[in-house]
This record gives structure tokens, C-alpha cells and sequence, in this order.
């Protein structure tokens, strides 16, 4: 797999125009396996308001007949490779240099999205203040961030289905043990709840999402 994959800026949905966004919190979209940037845009009229929400699209394509956008290949539900989550992750590290700046942007990703948005954690603890992860898992590996993720501990969300027969129970196993010792962890698991997102989560989503907008003020005025 290239370790230079990119992601297309012109197919980025913003909720903001340029001249509307300012210095307002940012918080990037990564979608699941066979979708695009269109699909979790769905969710902003549920987030708070003060957030200028970025959707982006995935930089590969799936194998025919699929349609939609992949951040890494899946072959079989084990063949996740962790160095292609990487890759993933350093094409979106590089849109948010580039499109947001070098202020502190928040992630939210479905699926393959979770699984990217924790691994640009990891690749930049300073770029990325926090992490929604819904229905993904932690790769595996050792990356360069995280000691510093294991000493600051950011504030991550992650939620999925007791019913998700999606992503592999050790993948799940393993980022049960790997988030706490890693991160501020919120987790839930909601009964009943299949790969998908639930209107309950998405409570508790908006929850966590308000409580980094209080970090933000707390922190603005110490």
C-alpha cells in the first residue's frame, strides 16, 4: 500500500463557510467502510452548534462491487492491517495541517473512521485534542505517540453494539485494554445495538462532545 494516500479537498463538506468558521472548534468526520463524506454529515443537526464540522472522504476505493470510499483494505474480517491504518491516518494528519491550521482539531469516525481517527491520535498527540470512536477499535503496533497519549490521557469516546458482529472480538479485546491506559476513556456498550449508531449514543456523543466545549472555555481562562 502507498504510504503517500491523500485525502481530495474538494469533496470535503464543511458546516461553515471560510469566513464563518474564525476560531471556532473543529471537528473532523471520518466515515466507515463503503460510504463517503455524505453519510455522517447526517449527524451535525445532533452535535453542538459551536463546532465547525469537516466531512471528509475516505482516499481508497473498495473492490467492485462495493461503492462508496475505504481508508484501508479489508481482506476477510481479519485482515486489518495496522501499517495501513497508519497510512490512512498520515493522509489525514496532512488535511488537518492543511485545511485547519495548527489549532487542536476533534475526530469522529464510524467503523474503519474510529479505527483511523484513534491512529491519528497516536501519530499526533499534539494536533488532535480528542477522539469519538464509534463502532471502530485500536489497531495494533507500538506508534511514537503513545507514551505521550499514556502520560496525558485526552479525552476519548468510544461506543459500540453488543450486538456488532463486524469488528473481531480480539480487535475489541484489545482496544478494551489498550484505551484506558491510553486515554481519558468514556465507553459504552449499548445492548442490543449492531454495527450502527443508535440515538442513544448519539446522546451521549453530544454529551462528551459539550464537555470538551467546557474544557475549551475552562482552559481559555486559566
Amino acid at each position: 500500500m502507498s504510504a503517500h494516500l491523500s485525502l481530495d479537498p474538494s469533496v470535503v463538506r464543511w458546516s461553515a463557510p471560510a469566513d464563518e468558521r474564525g476560531e471556532r472548534p473543529v471537528l473532523l468526520l471520518l466515515h466507515g467502510y463503503g460510504s463517503d463524506e455524505n453519510d455522517l454529515f447526517g449527524l451535525v443537526p445532533y452535535l453542538p452548534a459551536e463546532y465547525v464540522v469537516a466531512s471528509v472522504r475516505a482516499p481508497l476505493a473498495p473492490p467492485w462491487p462495493m461503492p462508496g470510499a475505504s481508508w484501508y483494505p479489508i481482506e476477510g474480517l481479519d485482515g486489518r492491517d495496522p501499517d495501513a491504518v497508519t497510512s490512512a491516518a498520515h493522509a489525514v494528519l496532512a488535511f488537518v495541517r492543511t485545511a485547519v491550521g495548527d489549532r487542536p482539531v476533534g475526530l469522529l469516525g464510524f467503523s474503519q473512521g474510529g479505527a483511523v481517527a484513534l491512529q491519528t491520535l497516536r501519530l499526533a498527540p499534539d494536533a488532535v485534542s480528542f477522539a469519538v470512536v464509534i463502532a471502530g477499535y485500536a489497531a495494533g503496533g507500538e506508534l511514537a505517540g503513545d507514551a505521550v497519549l499514556a502520560e496525558r490521557r485526552p479525552p476519548v469516546f468510544w461506543g459500540r453494539g453488543a450486538a456488532d458482529d463486524v469488528i473481531p472480538p480480539h480487535l475489541v479485546d484489545m482496544t478494551a485494554q489498550w484505551l484506558p491506559t491510553h486515554s481519558d476513556l468514556s465507553g459504552r456498550v449499548y445492548p442490543g445495538l449492531t454495527h450502527s449508531i443508535s440515538q442513544a449514543e448519539l446522546d451521549d456523543v453530544r454529551a462528551f462532545l459539550d464537555a470538551r466545549l467546557s474544557d475549551r472555555v475552562a482552559a481559555a481562562g486559566s
